[in-house]
């Protein structure tokens, strides 16, 4: 699903209106009427109490000029405050004309209306079409709300954020508990500088003419089930273990051999035929007992691996997580980057190499997965200003070493040696935990020894990480989950993921 800038976004509602015959009016009725359903099917007019909406001179004033018609139809209470300006809308016009019934009073920076805490507050002042920061008395709203213990909800953009482009320093900005949009997510929700201000967001549909938005030009693209159709073929009846490729884990260090352990038993939940881990020598016995489907190949040191094995046998190569940051360890992925022919993952301590020794960049295979963190990707790339200066460096570097890189997070994103960007949309909270990577790191490893090619390896490992990670949270909650659970809940991801036998 591609992610639309706000003038994409607005072109869309114009070749909507064109297709359909509609009214630019008759659109705008179609969002109220998504969001007063989704506040009715969540707080009843007793539990909501009194609504206060307040509400700009533009398409966003408008939106909330209908809500709260809707909602006061529907038998909620409802007060709506308006937002003085010398132009408004036509369409805030003529739903400002649409209610007679109900109580709408003129902001005044002097008198600016009390909010008692817990109040339910729908923000409509100002959406998409924001190009700079709030000032006067608009400024002055927006601090008032976020002073109040008000319970916030933004109408398709929270009033103050700039949804295409960093915020200036302190610019006000609404800080809302939930963001109500339509038809497709913003840049802006995806980026953790703006969550504060975004809370959690929900997309409602409302009839946007699909084929129109697909046509437009755009390089980010939300990761979902849909675009991940037919990318993991079903399993073939008389397939073997050969036929599914044969990994090789480079991974363990003496007191973290536990991020070996989670990386080969995520490897193997992830479909590959056969699974050798290279570990030091006091890894074996752990290796051995805690995943016995693996085989261990243990290096002659005891602490560290110091010596790159045979890769002949190999379909892909991981290596990083629990690694260590000594001699051996980086002599080992210097060798690795000058010898091997087949896909590489690297993550962790693999990266942290690379970090320290950025001349090794310039070995680095065509198509390696890396996998980073954001501190780990700074290593690798300098400090960035803002989210936005960091995803132009994320560009940056995989057309400059060709490379797909995974940078963690809550919307994990993809890039891609082409700039195109994917975001995730699976995964929670509870993830945020020690081994969650190393299990990443097993999955993508395990995708590209099945032969996959490294986009569809990397889209397909990250949601299903994530589903794993929602799945299992089903059953701990977020804050009882530990990187095992995920693993054990990859079998049903991938199964949700595969392809159905044609009839």
């Amino acid at each position: 699903m591609k992610i639309l800038t706000a003038a994409q976004t607005r072109q869309a509602d114009e070749a909507t209106i064109r297709e359909q015959g509609l009214t630019s009016a008759e659109l705008m009725e179609r969002a109220a009427t998504a969001f007063a359903d989704w506040l009715t099917a969540r707080q009843t007019p007793a539990e909501a109490g009194e609504i206060l909406v307040f509400c700009g001179p533009g398409n966003n004033g408008g939106d909330g000029l209908a809500a709260a018609r809707l909602l006061h139809q529907r038998g909620y209470r409802v007060r709506v405050y308006l937002l003085p300006a010398p132009k408004y809308s036509a369409d805030y016009t003529l739903n400002r004309a649409r209610l007679p019934e109900l109580r709408a009073t003129e902001l005044q920076a002097d008198a600016l209306p009390p909010i008692a805490p817990g109040t339910l507050v729908v923000d409509a002042l100002f959406g998409t079409g924001l190009s700079r920061p709030l000032t006067g008395l608009a400024a002055a709203v927006v601090t008032h709300l976020n002073q109040a213990q008000a319970r916030v909800v933004a109408l398709d953009v929270p009033s103050g954020l700039l949804t295409d482009a960093p915020q200036p320093a302190a610019s006000p900005v609404v800080q809302a508990q939930h963001t109500v949009s339509f038809e497709r997510a913003k840049l802006a929700f995806l980026l953790p500088q703006n969550a504060q201000y975004v809370g959690r967001w929900h997309v409602l549909p409302i009839g946007l003419s699909a084929a129109f938005m697909e046509s437009l030009p755009g390089t980010m693209h939300l990761l979902d089930a849909a675009l991940l159709a037919g990318r993991l073929p079903r399993r073939a009846p008389f397939a073997h273990k050969g036929t599914y490729g044969h990994a090789l884990l480079l991974a363990g260090s003496f007191g973290k051999m536990g991020a070996a352990v989670l990386a080969a038993r995520a490897c193997l939940r992830s479909g590959v035929g056969l699974l050798t881990v290279r570990t030091p020598g006091a890894g074996y016995d752990i290796l051995q007992v805690s995943v016995p489907e693996a085989m261990a190949l243990p290096d002659p040191a005891t602490d560290f691996v110091t010596e790159l094995p045979e890769l002949k046998p190999y379909s892909a190569i991981g290596i990083g997580p629990g690694l260590g940051l000594e001699d051996g360890p980086q002599q080992v992925l210097e060798k690795l980057l000058r010898e091997a022919r087949v896909p590489l993952v690297l993550d962790a301590d693999a990266l942290n190499l690379l970090g320290q020794h950025q001349e090794l960049l310039a070995l680095l295979p065509p198509d390696s997965i890396l996998t980073p963190h954001p501190k780990e990707f700074e290593r690798l790339v300098g400090p960035a200003a803002d989210d936005y200066q960091r995803l132009d460096q994320l560009r940056d570097f995989c057309r400059r070493h060709r490379c797909y890189v995974v940078l963690k997070g809550a919307h994990t994103c993809l890039g891609t040696p082409d700039g195109t960007l994917y975001f995730n949309t699976t995964g929670n909270p509870g993830m945020a935990t020690g081994g969650s990577g190393d299990v990443l790191t097993g999955v993508l490893t395990a995708l590209r020894a099945q032969h996959l090619p490294p986009l569809d390896a990397a889209l397909l490992g990250i949601y299903a990480h994530g589903r794993a990670g929602d799945l299992a949270a089903q059953q701990t909650g977020e804050a009882g989950l530990v990187a095992g659970d995920i693993v054990q809940h990859l079998g049903p991801a991938f199964q949700e993921l595969t392809t159905d036998e044609a009839f």
